[in-house]
């Protein structure tokens, strides 16, 4: 099982990026696909989560409106794209890929970091 994310860098506020989540090893399509992050000090918090399907996805307070995730099946991969980002975007990010009473598989992470 593998879960690589990439995409995270250092950007300015107000800028963009865009997180990817390359899976191999499970049933992608099966699978809830979620982004969660961590600041350093903080406990790691639900960024966003995209049902199978794809159909229906739910966003952590602090993002909503900002960043918007999204799967490709085809390509067993998920994608977190962030507008407006925030000094408080800061931490690391990452994939997760969950399915009730079978799996929850985490990737290694990826930093974003937002500063001038």
């Amino acid at each position: 099982v593998q879960l690589v994310e990439s995409g995270g860098g250092l950007v300015q506020p107000g800028g963009s990026l865009r997180l990817s989540c390359a899976a191999s090893g499970f049933t992608f399509s099966s699978s809830r696909m979620s982004w969660y992050r961590q600041a350093p000090g903080k406990e790691r918090e639900l960024v966003a989560s995209i049902l199978s399907g794809g159909g229906s996805a739910n966003y952590g307070d602090s993002v909503k409106g900002r960043f918007t995730i999204s799967r490709d099946n085809a390509k067993n991969t998920v994608y977190l794209q962030m507008n407006s980002l925030k000094p408080e975007d800061t931490g690391v990010y990452y994939c997760n890929a969950k399915r009730l009473l079978s799996y929850d598989y985490w990737g290694q992470g990826t930093q974003v970091t937002v500063s001038s």
